[in-house]
């Protein structure tokens, strides 16, 4: 070992990524078809869900809270994930609008 302060040409390891550990209780994951994203200054909060047909309310089945730093990064990684996952089964495609007993498009509730 070198004294301190003094350089020596030993090649330093690269640092090692982190491993990601998953407990049992979230291995299996949680469905969701539904996200409701909230923000302010500090912060963006996801709230997933899980949308039933006939069902009025939409529970909750896990919420997320980042730094809009942290929010930026997601975005960057799913639409790198994304671009992958079309390039490897094609694209992605819309669902049908839905029509209403008229023949005509729904309304929006949003």
């Amino acid at each position: 070992m070198a004294p301190e302060g003094i350089m020596t040409n030993q090649p330093s390891s690269p640092p090692q990524p982190p491993k990601l550990s998953v407990p049992a209780e979230v291995a299996m994951g949680e469905y969701s078809n539904f996200v409701s994203i909230a923000h302010n200054y500090s912060e963006v909060v996801l709230d997933f869900g899980r949308t039933l047909p006939g069902r009025q309310d939409i529970p909750v089945v896990a919420r997320l809270m980042m730094t809009p730093f942290q929010a930026r990064q997601l975005l960057r990684a799913l639409t790198h994930n994304l671009q992958m996952y079309e390039q490897t089964f094609g694209p992605i495609q819309e669902p049908p609008t839905p029509r209403s007993p008229d023949g005509g498009p729904t309304k929006s509730t949003n």
